[in-house]
């Protein structure tokens, strides 16, 4: 756990980190600063340790608690076997909220759910209140799309001259329904906003713009061509990984709504829920963990937004906003979550709660990046030597 005081790291580790103190993992930084949130998040200083995390992508799946995802009868063998084989099945990793939407939005900005957000953005509305972020780096008011002060770690990336991009599945298939190939969402209006058409998927597009949380920032979209470059159909991460040039160092995928899991059956005729997700699965974690990039220094994350919606249950001292975020509970319930790199040991288990705010933290100290949100809480566990238990 990150809070852990450790000593013996590997030597090479050992020797360039200054005495034994935090855990200082092939992932986490020194954390110095105020423990108070900010709009830039805490002072992040990452410890000068080689051959540590560079590439990190997460994959998303859909709506499934723990026991179904990864017990005994689970109907989705490669998730639930293959993936922990291969790395590290985090058994205590929550969700954040519930339903959809601001799950996602947690994962990339630390931002708690907003009332419309927990409805999954129906209608597209702007936000109302002010341009700026409290103490706790948290927007006041309520809304869909972000004020320009509330960031996310895509422009934390951005900034500091590291490459990032959202493959998102189906996207602009259809275009009389997505509106655009790239950077697809409803038009920004005020309230009660305007509709979104991809709320639920057709026979030949399952694109859903609420699993896609970079367009719910004014600070991502205001920017058309930027946005367009960096928020692309998943198709383009094969050309993508053929080179570590070409490989973003910050990849979130999210499939189509048949292939996250979230319809069962889908419309297209395909069975949906865990099983269709495996097959997406069998396809992309090979090209994924196959390409340079990753063999390289890459770390794979692949878990769910939210448990069912019963499961309102929570971990790690998880903060409150504006509203409930379980809606009837503290969160989003237990999910689960496997990590795959080259710094884990195969075939392990970790019990070090977790949640989506953790995601955040962790994937920020990869970077050295301030953590934004409530990634920045005190006491909030993030990846540490417990994960990063390989050579």
């Amino acid at each position: 756990m990150l809070g852990k005081k450790i000593c013996g790291l590997a030597v090479a580790v050992a020797t360039l980190l200054a005495g034994c103190g935090n855990s200082a993992s092939v992932l986490a930084p020194v954390v110095s600063g105020s423990s108070g949130g900010s709009s830039s998040g805490g002072v992040v200083t990452p410890p000068p340790v080689a051959g540590k995390v560079g590439h990190v992508f997460i994959l998303i799946l859909e709506n499934e608690d723990y026991n179904t995802s990864f017990g005994a009868s689970s109907p989705a063998p490669y998730l639930s076997k293959t993936l922990p084989a291969m790395g590290q099945l985090l058994t205590q990793y929550y969700g954040t909220g519930h339903l959809s939407l601001d799950n996602y939005i947690t994962m990339i900005s630390g931002q708690a759910p907003s009332k419309l957000a927990q409805s999954d953005c129906q209608r597209f509305t702007d936000w109302v209140g002010p341009n700026s972020v409290d103490a706790n780096g948290q927007a006041t008011g309520d809304g869909c799309v972000y004020p320009p002060a509330a960031k996310t770690i895509a422009d934390q990336l951005q900034a500091a001259g590291h490459s990032w991009k959202g493959y998102m599945e189906d996207m602009g298939l259809d275009l009389a329904r997505d509106g655009r190939a790239t950077c697809s969402h409803p038009s920004v209006t005020t309230f009660p906003g305007t509709s979104d058409p991809t709320q639920s998927a057709t026979a030949t597009d399952a694109y859903a713009t609420r699993h896609n949380p970079f367009m719910y920032f004014h600070s991502i979209i205001d920017n058309q061509a930027n946005c367009d470059a960096h928020v692309v159909a998943l198709p383009n991460l094969v050309t993508d990984l053929q080179l570590i040039g070409t490989t973003p160092e910050y990849v979130f995928i999210t499939p189509s709504l048949c292939h996250d899991g979230h319809d069962t059956p889908c419309v297209s005729g395909e069975p949906g829920g865990l099983a269709s997700a495996d097959l997406f699965l069998q396809t992309w974690v090979p090209r994924i963990v196959n390409s340079a990039a990753f063999k390289k220094d890459g770390l794979l994350i692949v878990t769910f937004d939210e448990a069912s919606t019963s499961d309102t249950t929570a971990c790690c001292s998880e903060p409150m906003g504006s509203t409930r975020p379980g809606i009837t509970g503290p969160g989003g319930g237990r999910v689960g979550a496997v990590l795959v790199s080259p710094f884990i040991k195969p075939g392990t288990m970790n019990a070090t709660p977790y949640n989506h705010y953790s995601l955040l933290k962790s994937s920020e100290n990869v970077f050295g990046l301030p953590y934004l949100g409530y990634a920045n809480a005190p006491g909030l566990a993030a990846f540490g030597a417990d994960v990063f238990n390989g050579p």
